[in-house]
């Protein structure tokens, strides 16, 4: 993290020692050392004395703290959409699969097995629509650069825009092929 390394740039650029900064916000030199040297961090009334102290806002000081930790929350939430993905995508390919085999072996339970099937798939499908909403990526683009890592112009941004309702049409009428698909091969196996 950055703050240790804030804290001796301002602590020099003020002229002071660990003694001198340790005095004027009311803790030992001691626990200015180990702030230094990233071993703890301070409280926040530590923050606020030490903001006065340098005549900065605790934003200042936090300034590269908090971008790591923006780097850190989204790489994090990278990782539970890309996690969702998969059980996403595995469910769903499961669930295309394996209504002929379970209804031909066990009929009507296979049949409940496959529509429970069907149900862990929706909801998992509804947690993944839930996070690209949350996230703002919707078209393969856009989910895409969000992966990489990058971030679309405000140009490239409103052309992805305008994309969102043609691939929500796309999807939902692959979506009805596939059930239909099922369908037939259901009444196919039943008669």
């Amino acid at each position: 993290m950055e703050l240790s390394n804030q804290m001796k740039k301002y602590r020099a650029e003020a002229g002071l020692s660990q003694d001198a900064l340790a005095e004027r916000i009311y803790v030992s030199r001691q626990t200015v050392s180990n702030w230094e040297t990233g071993k703890n961090y301070p409280d926040i009334n530590s923050l606020l004395r030490m903001s006065e102290v340098f005549g900065i806002t605790v934003d200042t000081l936090l300034k590269g703290d908090v971008e790591e930790m923006k780097t850190i929350v989204r790489e994090e939430d990278q990782r539970e959409f890309v996690k969702a993905s998969r059980i996403y995508s595995v469910l769903l390919i499961v669930m295309i699969v394996t209504p002929v085999p379970l209804v031909k072996l066990w009929k009507w339970t296979g049949f409940g097995i496959w529509l429970c099937l069907a149900a862990a798939t929706i909801a998992e499908a509804l947690i993944v629509e839930k996070k690209k909403k949350a996230l703002n990526i919707q078209t393969y683009r856009e989910i895409v650069t969000y992966l990489e890592g990058g971030s679309l112009t405000p140009t490239e941004a409103a052309v992805e825009k305008g994309k969102r309702p043609y691939q929500k049409l796309l999807l939902a009428i692959g979506c009805g092929l596939i059930t239909l698909g099922i369908a037939i091969i259901f009444i196919a196996i039943w008669n």
